[in-house]
This record gives structure tokens, C-alpha cells and sequence, in this order.
């Protein structure tokens, strides 16, 4: 018995089919081997073609079922993960009316600007969790606004994994979850936020219908078995954004569990089991994937851009004849705060946290008598964690009360300064598993299908690398380290 996985990113897409009984991967695909091209006709524009990540997943599918020889009545449940925020329009006939607008592009900008002032901080806050910001509804009304000759002709908007879903079986739904991304739901009032779609003058009947995250949201039909090679009536039984996927990846289910990832970009990922939000909207806050009517998950999402860049920045510019191995280890012979030198992340284009100011990085403390590459190497990986950090607390402010953190092996949680540092700070265990977005959705869809009874059930194989506990002694010095920290923070942002 088996679950196949679909992870559909900006950069590939990937198929991963899971042995559900052990839960062990037992094939994986990813399409195109390059990064999947990304079409910017202006400044600040992002958008990719729906039918290319169809074609994607067809050859990562086919490879997935050659590798594995599986038998295609022994898959059981289909799970998509997908990029979020993006917005694909289609017409009656179910075909891309426009490239879909993905989640890096800044054109909706102004729109969802207006909406808060029109709308009020106090409302879009406490009902929508978030400004509507540059999410997908802002993205839908841009459409209206300069292209009414695609809009008219909308028959549904869709997220990427809903048009991946539809698809694949030919039906459209989405989730709360998704369209809280999208900055559709009204959490005060448990439904499609009417006055945010009266502003921007866009019909309900355009969005998708509204189905649980676990459940059979579909099946795939005829021409998809065909085209793929999969067994038709396959149900689809479970759907979530990237960020969230990658929690439910990681057994991040309850109040006070984070996520962590930091690849190019960092996120920290956190449960909250209450509606709250941060005043000042410095992180953004979606359904989670187990939110539902009667019991409150919400994900709680802070995203640093300058993380893994500044991380390669770093050795280009100081240590391009050293692996990143090698800088790890040159990084862990300076001492804890990295004796007085002080790094701020923010060099990759505007920050959330900063209340989307256009930032630069900043690196301060420097004496050319005492510090050298490794010094320098450290104040990179500690600034890194002590935006995370300044992140939690922004979470706590929430009434989220932080019991530990959970990453994937990978990127800098290879680096023992990088996590020893966030267990330090946080004063909280990091747990590192040997996972990915693929194999997540797969056992999401195993228990939207109910071969699991619940996550702990579904997650209770995944392979847990190392425990990194905080160590007592050294908790002062990272104190001390991140209060440094944050007083350079507040002179440059505040």
C-alpha cells in the first residue's frame, strides 16, 4: 500500500511515493533538473505557466512508477504541497486564461495598500489576521483592474494546488487554509471575508468551494490515469501551501511547535491555538492545516530573505577557497557573539519584520587587529538566528509559548554554530529529521484517506537525525549576544 506525494515549487516540482505502512520513501522524481524559468516582463513581475508544472509533474510521475514498479492500484491517496499566494485564472473550459501570478510578485502592492486604509488596520487585523498585503486576493484585483478582458472572463481562481487538483480529477475546491493564504477568510466570522471582496468588487462565485484539508477532495479521472499512468478514481485527500506542508513534514501539529527552514530564504513556522495577531503585522498568520470551526490552529509565519544568501554572500566575499563545511568549522573557533562583531541579515530586499522597510545589511563591531574570517563567518550564522529569534518573541507577543523546534536536516541546520545558536537563544531543543515537502503531503494524504488515524500515527516513522539541547552554561553568553544584537537593531530600524 502507497501515498504518492506532489511538492509543486517555483523551482521544480516533486513526486515523492511513500510505503505507507513503514513510511519509508520508496521513490523520488523532480522535474525540470534546471530551475523551472520564472517570466518577468517588468520590474518586480513573477509568473510561471500552470500547463508547465502539469508538465513537470507528468515526467516526475512517470519516472516516480518506473523507479518503484508499484502497481498503480496499490497507491491509495494522492497529497499536494504547493507554492503559495500565487493565482491562476481559469475559464469554463478549465483552461489558463494568464500565466499564474506567483508569490514573488510585488505588482499587487498598492492594491492590497489601499485595501488596508479602505477597509481599516483594525478590521484587515482582526478578521483577516494580515494586510491584504501582496497575497492573492490583491493579485486577483489587479487583474480586474488592468487586464477586465482576462477577468470577465474568469470562470474560478485557484491556488497552484487547486489547479494541480483539478488537474489531476477535474474538480474545484480549495481549503480554509488556502484561502487564508490568499487572504479570502474571515476568521471572526468563519467564512469568505464579504467586505474584503465588495472592496475589490470581485464575485464569491469565482472562488473555489471549500473543503477540509484531510479528506477526498476529489478523485483522478480518466484522462489524468491515461496521461499519467496512475489508477483512475485515485482519491486527492489532502492539499496545504509549502510552509504549512512543511510543518505537518515535520509533526508540527500543537500550540508552541515550530518549523524551521533556512535555505536562501529562512522561516520560522509556529502553531498558535488562539486568533491573535501581531499589531504591527510584522509576521503573517494562516489557518494551519488541522484549523477547523471547532478548534483553532493557526501557522504564524516569519520569513527573513537574507538567510542562506548571506550565508553564500559570506563566502564569496571571505571564504570562496573554503566548502561550506570548512566554514562551519572556522566559524565554530570564534567564541559565542563572535567577541563583539555584530551582523543584521537584511540585505535582500525588504523585510516584513521591519514593517517592510527597504533594508540593508549591516555589519558593525569589526577590529582589524583582533577579528578575522571567522569571526565574521559567526556574526553571519548568529545574525541569521537572532532574527529568528527577535521573530519567536514577536510570536510570544502573540500568546504562543514556544516548546521546541523542528527542522529538516538540510541547508544551515547543517551547521552546529547555526542550531547550537538557536537552542542557546531560544532556550528550547531543536530536532532534526531526514524529511521533505514530497513525502510530507503523501502522509497527509494517508491520513486524509484514513490508513492513519492521526498525525502521530502518520508521523510516528519519521527518522529523527539528532536532539540539540540548550546548554545551561552558555545561555548568558548568548544572552549577552543577542541583546547586542538587538540594541544595533533598534539604532538602525527603530
Amino acid at each position: 500500500m502507497y501515498l504518492l506525494g506532489y511538492d509543486i515549487g517555483s523551482s521544480s516540482v516533486k513526486a515523492s511515493l511513500v510505503e505507507a505502512e513503514s513510511g519509508r520513501c520508496i521513490a523520488q522524481a523532480f522535474y525540470p533538473g534546471s530551475e523551472a524559468p520564472i517570466i518577468a516582463l517588468k520590474h518586480g513581475w513573477a509568473e510561471q505557466e500552470p500547463e508547465d508544472w502539469w508538465g513537470y509533474l507528468t515526467q516526475a510521475t512517470h519516472d516516480v512508477l518506473n523507479q518503484s514498479k508499484v502497481d498503480k492500484n496499490d497507491i491509495k491517496a494522492i497529497g499536494i504541497s504547493y507554492q503559495m499566494h500565487g493565482l491562476v485564472c481559469v475559464d469554463k473550459d478549465l483552461k489558463p486564461l494568464r500565466p499564474s501570478i506567483i508569490w514573488c510578485d510585488s505588482r499587487a502592492v498598492p492594491y492590497g495598500s489601499r485595501a488596508m486604509e479602505a477597509l481599516g488596520r483594525d478590521y484587515c487585523l482582526s478578521h483577516l489576521l494580515n494586510s491584504p498585503g501582496n497575497f492573492t486576493a490583491a493579485k486577483l484585483a489587479w487583474v480586474r483592474a488592468k487586464e477586465p478582458e482576462v477577468y470577465n472572463r474568469i470562470y474560478k481562481i485557484m491556488l497552484p494546488g487547486d489547479y494541480i487538483a483539478m488537474k489531476l480529477s477535474g474538480t474545484i475546491c480549495s481549503t480554509i487554509e488556502g484561502l487564508s493564504e490568499g487572504i479570502f477568510w474571515d476568521f471572526k466570522e468563519g467564512k469568505v471575508s464579504s467586505q474584503l471582496l465588495h472592496y475589490f468588487g470581485i464575485d464569491e462565485s469565482l472562488l473555489p468551494e471549500v473543503m477540509p484539508t484531510f479528506c477526498v477532495q476529489g478523485c483522478v479521472n480518466a484522462a489524468a490515469a491515461a496521461h499519467l499512468g496512475l489508477a483512475e478514481g485515485t482519491p486527492i485527500t489532502y492539499r496545504a501551501g509549502d510552509q504549512p506542508n512543511n510543518a505537518l513534514s515535520l509533526n508540527v501539529f500543537n500550540p508552541g511547535e515550530i518549523a524551521s527552514t533556512a535555505g536562501t530564504s529562512g522561516v520560522v513556522y509556529g502553531v498558535l491555538g488562539e486568533v491573535n495577531y501581531d499589531p504591527k503585522s510584522r509576521v503573517n498568520t494562516f489557518a494551519h492545516v488541522n484549523h477547523t470551526p471547532e478548534q483553532t490552529r493557526l501557522g504564524v509565519l516569519l520569513c527573513i530573505n537574507g538567510t542562506g544568501i548571506l550565508n553564500s554572500w559570506t563566502r564569496r566575499m571571505c571564504g570562496a577557497d573554503l566548502s561550506y563545511n570548512q566554514m562551519n568549522e572556522l566559524a565554530s573557533q570564534a567564541p559565542i557573539g563572535s567577541e563583539g562583531v555584530t551582523i543584521l541579515p537584511f540585505g535582500n530586499g525588504a523585510e516584513r519584520m521591519l514593517e517592510n522597510r527597504d533594508s540593508a545589511c549591516v555589519i558593525s563591531g569589526v577590529d582589524f587587529n583582533q577579528h578575522g574570517r571567522g569571526h565574521i563567518m559567526r556574526a553571519a550564522q548568529e545574525g541569521i538566528v537572532f532574527s529568528f529569534m527577535h521573530g519567536i518573541e514577536i510570536m510570544k507577543g502573540m500568546g504562543m509559548d514556544v516548546k521546541r523546534i523542528r527542522a529538516g536536516h538540510a541547508n544551515m541546520f547543517l551547521s552546529p554554530v547555526f542550531r547550537d545558536t538557536l537552542a542557546g537563544v531560544a532556550g528550547v531543543p531543536i530536532e532534526l529529521y531526514n524529511t521533505d515537502g514530497a513525502a510530507g503531503a503523501a502522509k497527509g494524504a494517508g491520513m486524509g484517506v484514513g490508513i492513519y488515524k492521526d498525525n502521530n500515527e502518520a508521523f510516528g516513522t519519521l527518522e529523527k537525525i539528532a536532539t540539540i539541547e540548550p546548554v545551561a552554561g552558555d545561555a548568558e553568553q548568548y544572552a549577552a549576544a543577542y541583546a547586542r544584537w538587538q540594541e544595533r537593531l533598534d539604532k538602525e530600524y527603530k
